[in-house]
């Protein structure tokens, strides 16, 4: 093969292949990102981001309840491992729960107060806040501020969540709600 063939595939591969990198490193700077991120001692700060990335896809779905970073995120076989009463089980799940919740919570954000990464697994803890501003349970929401923390335990595997373990504070969020009395 000529010189200058091998030097127009090879460029056209490096465009390609710059081009990738360019829209990963965009694409993780919108994600949300731990505050504080603990790992193993001596750790490979690669494979740490190669973990926490379906992680923060997973942030960046419940943030903005755009259902793609789901899709990004969760195995083709996830499996909550506490599935909630009236939640399907698997990846059609959380955006489910996203799409219901977000009718008493338009504006559900999310933080991610502090995540540690060990091995395959990230614990992340969670803070949720938004308005009342749609319905629930028979409510209408009156606009009060909604904020509750969270506690997950994502496993990952080839790139994806497989698994999530979660508690919820419900107890806040039901007073919150109006459902329950404070």
């Amino acid at each position: 093969m000529p010189v200058s063939k091998i030097v127009l595939i090879t460029g056209a591969f490096c465009s390609v292949a710059l081009n990738y990198l360019v829209a990963c490193t965009a694409e993780t700077n919108l994600l949300p990102a731990p505050k504080v991120t603990v790992t193993n001692t001596g750790a490979d700060p690669t494979g740490i981001k190669k973990t926490l990335l379906p992680a923060r896809r997973y942030y960046a779905f419940w943030n903005t309840g755009d259902e793609h970073y789901a899709r990004q995120a969760l195995s083709s076989d996830f499996i909550d491992l506490n599935l909630p009463d009236g939640r399907p089980q698997g990846p059609d799940g959380p955006p489910f729960a996203s799409r219901h919740f977000r009718q008493a919570v338009p504006d559900l954000s999310l933080s991610v107060e502090r995540a540690w990464v060990i091995d395959n697994q990230v614990i992340s803890h969670l803070h949720f806040s938004g308005h009342f501003s749609g319905s629930f349970a028979g409510r209408k929401g009156d606009g009060r501020a909604i904020r509750f923390d969270a506690v997950d335990i994502y496993t990952i595997q080839d790139g994806r969540i497989t698994t999530n373990w979660h508690l919820e504070d419900n107890l806040t969020l039901m007073k919150q709600l109006g459902v329950i009395a404070p």
